[in-house]
């Protein structure tokens, strides 16, 4: 799996073929301490979610999408194919040693990172984390005093599936409508294109065994 670095707007064919991840920082709780949040969102259909950690590391990066993402992708029978983060620590490091970046070569997920000193290349992720704070944070913390980080989540689980299944989108492929119906009436564009890729395999592997079957004839 080799690094690349994100040029200029973001090219997406199909839910699964690019997900765009990103650490938030919420703020400081009085019953939890400092907060963050994981987030993950698929550029295509702009379906979203979030997990809340208290501290923001290459573990807490990998562990999003070992429990909350690949599982729901799996289900749905969408690969992921390539996932996009700045170039922070929770992110890059020694793919050796770097929990985040093992767990993408284990998978077999491409990882793509913003360009150096251009954060703005994931802005559809800062955009979600504006309208997460305005819509749900700025009045949970005025309106309730959370005394764990489990709470928090339960609650901002709720608002994740508003805005995933009632809330309207006007990104590039939605055309209106909810991101988890975007996902859901664009989901045989992934499924075609992994059959494809399926097949094309085979075809290699195929074509392969027939050549060492000839060689040592």
């Amino acid at each position: 799996m080799n690094d690349k670095e994100a040029h200029g707007e973001i090219e997406t064919e199909h839910p699964g073929f690019l997900g765009c991840q990103d650490t938030y920082y919420v703020g400081n709780f009085k019953g939890i301490g400092k907060v963050y949040g994981q987030t993950y969102i698929d550029s295509y259909s702009r379906v979203a979610d979030e997990k809340l950690y208290t501290e923001k590391t290459a573990i807490t990066s990998a562990d999003m999408l070992n429990d909350r993402i690949l599982p729901w992708y799996e289900e749905q029978g969408v690969p992921i194919l390539r996932i996009l983060t700045d170039r922070g620590t929770e992110y890059k490091g020694n793919p050796e040693h770097h929990a985040f970046e093992l767990f993408l070569s284990i998978e077999e997920i491409e990882h793509t990172v913003t360009k150096a000193y251009s954060p703005q290349t994931n802005g559809m992720c800062e955009r979600f984390h504006k309208t997460m704070k305005e819509e749900f944070f700025d009045t949970a913390m005025r309106k309730k005093i959370y005394s764990s980080l489990e709470e928090l989540q339960k609650d901002s689980d709720l608002w994740l599936h508003y805005y995933n299944n009632e809330r309207p989108h006007s990104g590039k492929y939605c055309y209106g409508k909810t991101p988890m119906q975007t996902f859901m009436d664009s989901k045989k564009l992934a499924l075609e294109k992994n059959n494809e890729i399926l097949y094309l395999e085979y075809i290699s592997e195929t074509h392969n065994s027939c050549v060492n079957q000839i060689n040592q004839l």
